[in-house]
């Protein structure tokens, strides 16, 4: 087997959904809380469709958000086809599944119910089946019923998948891996849709094979970045919008490069840090070289996010750094890297959250990482997960030359919902 094959196999292994059994009993006993609710049955599989990644068979392991249609008899349309019906079928459907998880959060919100379990919730949706496959479901914004097409995306899925052998849903779940590494806020439904306009592009990568991963990887991101801006794409299937909340073209043109870069390194030992780059702490360590006494004079400190909560980027953040000194103005960091390329030493920086989607309440946590082998030699590697030390914003203070690289993440219900980084070079002088 070579090395490619091993670190894509081993990643794509290590991106399977690790906690199937519990979304399981989740969903199966809220189908039955639900079916006893509106049909008097005991059943806790039948009226209902997982829909979503999930449901697409795309979603990988830190999922946080997971859908589930319940299906209503075709008796109550009448009774909620009425005014007020969006709400009044969606408080219905609350207050039974409170019923059942007395101690969860359990909200009706616009659309479904959201149930916030620990790690992941679900957001249930009570829908009428129409005679064409097609679902109605309750807005309560505006007080009426919409349609909706899920079945004809997940089959759309299905059908390009088995053409591909396989390769699509491991494509949309490779692309949701960079999405979580990156910080790239994009949707489910968006990425699938990509990764299906891609391999109906081009083809040849239906035949894929995991010691061509690289390739097909390499060349999907760069077809994301040359992609020109959209407003939405049309879903696979149902041909529904999707709406693009942000551009991704400039971190799918980075993740190219460093796929060229972990290209250039095949056969080389550490190779899988370069794949590590572009997918994270989910690739592998195939080929690890293990570090001598010697070479290991100094600790290694660094944390990893993904060991300490579950990841799902759902949202976007962007961070900056002020820079000040005694006598000096304020500056922004990025627009002086953009600038200089570098930072002199002896200055105190700020970073701060500049822009975020994110909903209130959340919380932050920072990691500073100190890299080359000033670092080393002092022993300062740092690298830990820590908690702001100014509100939601971290202070620190220039020491030492070398490239060093600050990463902030946003927690919501336990799970990184956001992220971004930023490097710091300092200077010599």
């Amino acid at each position: 087997m070579s090395q490619v094959s091993e670190i894509f196999d081993g990643l794509i292994a290590n991106l399977e959904v690790d906690n199937g059994e519990t979304i399981a009993a989740r969903r199966d006993e809220m189908t039955k809380t639900l079916n006893r609710e509106f049909r008097g049955l005991e059943s806790s599989t039948s009226n209902r469709l997982m829909v979503g990644s999930y449901g697409r068979w795309t979603a990988i392991k830190g999922i946080s958000d997971l859908d589930l249609l319940y299906i209503l008899p075709s008796s109550a349309h009448s009774e909620y086809e009425k005014e007020g019906g969006p709400s009044k079928v969606l408080a219905r459907t609350r207050l039974a599944i409170q019923g059942r998880y007395p101690k969860t959060f359990v909200k009706a919100d616009r659309l479904v119910v959201v149930v916030q379990f620990t790690n992941f919730m679900f957001e249930v949706q009570p829908v009428f089946e129409n005679d064409d496959r097609s679902f109605s479901y309750p807005d309560t914004y505006s007080g009426t019923w919409k349609t909706t097409k899920p079945r004809e995306e997940i089959e759309a899925i299905s059908a390009d998948n088995s053409l591909a052998d396989g390769n699509l849903r491991r494509l949309c779940k490779l692309a949701r891996a960079w999405k979580n590494r990156h910080g790239v806020g994009i949707g489910g439904l968006l990425i699938d849709t990509l990764a299906y306009n891609f391999m109906r592009k081009y083809p040849d990568h239906r035949s894929a094979v995991s010691a061509t991963y690289d390739q097909m990887a390499r060349d999907f991101f760069l077809y994301l970045s040359e992609e020109e801006d959209h407003e939405f794409y049309a879903a696979p299937g149902s041909r529904q919008r999707v709406t693009v909340k942000k551009n991704f073209q400039g971190k799918a043109k980075r993740a190219y490069e460093l796929c060229v870069d972990a290209i250039e390194a095949t056969g080389q030992k550490n190779a899988f840090k370069k794949w590590r780059s572009v997918f994270g702490n989910s690739v592998p360590d195939i080929g690890v070289v293990k570090e001598s006494l010697m070479a290991s004079a100094f600790t290694n400190t660094e944390e990893f996010i993904e060991d300490r909560f579950p990841v799902d980027v759902r949202y976007n953040v962007s961070i900056d750094c002020t820079v000040t000194q005694d006598g000096f103005r304020p500056f922004s960091l990025r627009s002086l890297v953009a600038s200089v390329g570098i930072l002199p030493p002896k200055k105190q920086l700020d970073f701060k959250i500049v822009e975020s989607d994110v909903p209130d309440p959340y919380e932050v946590r920072w990691k500073v990482l100190n890299r080359g082998p000033v670092a080393e030699r002092l022993n300062k590697v740092r690298g830990q997960i820590i908690v702001p030390n100014r509100g939601r914003d971290h202070h620190e203070v220039t020491s030492f030359r070398g490239h060093h690289n600050v990463e902030c993440y946003i927690l919501k219900n336990g799970v990184v919902v956001a992220r971004d980084d930023i490097d710091v070079p300092i200077s010599a002088d």
